[in-house]
């Protein structure tokens, strides 16, 4: 078991890791993680932990870690989009066939208002973007 794992560990934080390098090559033949460096994919920051410095290999190692968490939680943001649009067509048939009445006053305003902000919201941006284009 100890050969396969890597070399490296990404704890994800929020907007980012805590990077652990992975040591199986002791006495005691234990996992021993030990603290590097902290991360954060919204600004891009590396910083060493304590006093320690990265070198070129970890610094490689982090932003090729970095690169791709950021691909993969775009991927999940437009993901979620399109769920949202399945749970607004499952909403719409609910509406339609099975709420009740006390139902539809318990989230018709609330809705609407979501809809409506919604809808602003990529009309201004559809019209941003074909007069970009012009």
């Amino acid at each position: 078991m100890a050969g396969d794992l890597p070399d490296y560990y990404f704890r994800v934080r929020e907007n980012g890791a805590f990077v652990f390098r992975v040591d199986t090559e002791n006495r005691q033949r234990r996992i021993d993680m030990d603290q590097i460096a902290v991360v954060n994919t919204r600004n891009g920051q590396i910083k060493p932990h304590g006093d320690r410095e990265l070198s070129k290999e970890d610094l490689n190692i982090i932003k090729e870690w970095m690169d791709e968490r950021i691909e993969l939680l775009a991927a999940r943001d437009i993901d979620d989009i399109h769920r949202a649009v399945d749970y607004l067509n499952q909403t719409t048939h609910w509406a339609q066939s099975r709420a009740t009445d006390e139902q539809l006053d318990n989230v018709t305003d609330a809705l609407l208002l979501a809809m409506h902000d919604l809808r602003t919201v990529l009309v201004r941006k559809k019209a941003d973007r074909l007069l970009k284009d012009e």
